[in-house]
């Protein structure tokens, strides 16, 4: 399966930008997902690839085949990438059975009858829905609807496929059980993929790489893990995954070794980042709710960095608490596997577990809201 390399990619709708200089490679067999929120651009930069939309600037190549260089004046039609696209709401025929479904594409490409039995028993049997073709859409569940739609995109063998949002019409179990069955289809096939999604967890569990967007801007590209852990950006830490942001002035640095007067308490924190700032910079420290730990006040000191604090609502969600502690001004969440804790508690976390970023930023929504209700 080839190469995707977008380059410097922009689309603009009027006075509209939505995407702005968007850069990135997808490797050879690579699951290649963009993730980010509603209006960020990644259907955009996914109907770009696929022909359905044509770039302001830019240029895009499918395995050393230029589809798009707006320099140059080249645009290849959608019918001829060879691309397969799974959409959101599956645009499957309801007077057709999914044999017919799977046909249509391969009746566009003049493919002979005899072999269109093959392509579709065989790509039916990849789905496991080989005894179901001769029933119609509305004989089927969402979850069989969704792999028709799939089998549809690969029954003629597309040197990459495109899923836009493929999942978000399931529930929250069928969801789970289709991203395992995805994944092991696209590992088993090796085809490149590019998909699209607003579901963090979706993006983590299925992707090789995850290209986070904001704005029409990439904001990052790396695997689950770094995007996780090492988020590039306060919006990343925000987006992918729950992140508590405190604003402070460093009062002190040595190397990666910061100390950090926060705003909300006034208390020092010790935070190591290799993003080093100096002495008096305004900066946010950024913290996961798992990396804190909420202990009894008397408790005896766990770890270099220990803030008092008070629990504002306390919850039990089967494999852990959840609760919302009050910092000074501020609202901090932490997950917990340790119950029955209120009033006055105490935070403790390693300078390793929080993350640096130079200047304060916005305080997310959530946070917002948390202390609306905790007023």
């Amino acid at each position: 399966m080839p190469e995707v390399t977008v380059k410097n990619l922009a689309k603009t709708f009027g006075e509209n930008s939505v995407l702005r200089d968007v850069t990135f490679t997808i490797a050879d067999g690579e699951f290649f997902t963009l993730l980010g929120a509603s209006g960020c651009g990644k259907s955009t930069t996914l109907n770009c690839i696929a022909g359905l939309e044509q770039p302001t600037e830019g240029s895009i190549t499918v395995g050393g085949r230029t589809f798009v260089d707006s320099a140059a004046g080249v645009f290849l039609p959608p019918e001829e990438r060879n691309l397969g696209m799974v959409f959101q709401s599956y645009a499957l025929w309801p007077h057709m059975t999914i044999a017919k479904n799977l046909a249509l594409p391969l009746n566009i490409r003049k493919v002979p009858k005899e072999r269109q039995k093959t392509l579709i028993h065989d790509a039916l049997d990849k789905v496991g829905l080989a005894d179901l073709s001769g029933r119609y859409p509305h004989q089927l569940s969402g979850g069989q609807q969704q792999r028709v739609a799939l089998a549809r995109a690969l029954v003629y063998s597309p040197s990459v496929l495109l899923l836009d949002e493929p999942l978000s019409n399931l529930d929250a179990k069928l969801r789970e059980q289709a991203r395992a069955w995805l994944k092991r289809l696209q590992e088993d096939l090796g085809i490149t993929t590019v998909y699209v999604t607003h579901d963090q967890e979706e993006a983590l569990a299925l992707s090789d790489r995850i290209a986070v967007m904001e704005g029409g801007n990439m904001i990052q590209i790396g695997t689950p893990h770094e995007i996780y852990e090492r988020p590039a950006a306060p919006a990343v830490a925000a987006f992918v995954g729950r992140c508590n942001f405190l604003t402070g002035k460093v009062t002190a640095q040595n190397g990666d070794r910061h100390e950090v007067r926060l705003d909300c308490t006034g208390d020092v924190v010790r935070v190591d980042s290799e993003r080093r700032v100096p002495a008096g910079g305004s900066v946010t420290v950024a913290i996961r709710p798992e990396r804190l730990e909420v202990v009894p006040p008397n408790a005896a000191p766990s770890a270099a960095n220990r803030l008092d604090t008070q629990v504002v609502t306390s919850s039990y969600v089967g494999s852990r608490y959840e609760y919302d502690v009050r910092l000074g001004d501020r609202a901090v969440q932490v997950l917990s596997h340790r119950g029955g804790l209120a009033d006055e508690v105490a935070l403790v976390f390693e300078p390793a577990d929080a993350l640096l970023y130079a200047d304060a930023v916005e305080l997310p929504e959530e946070q917002r809201d948390l202390l609306t209700v905790s007023a």
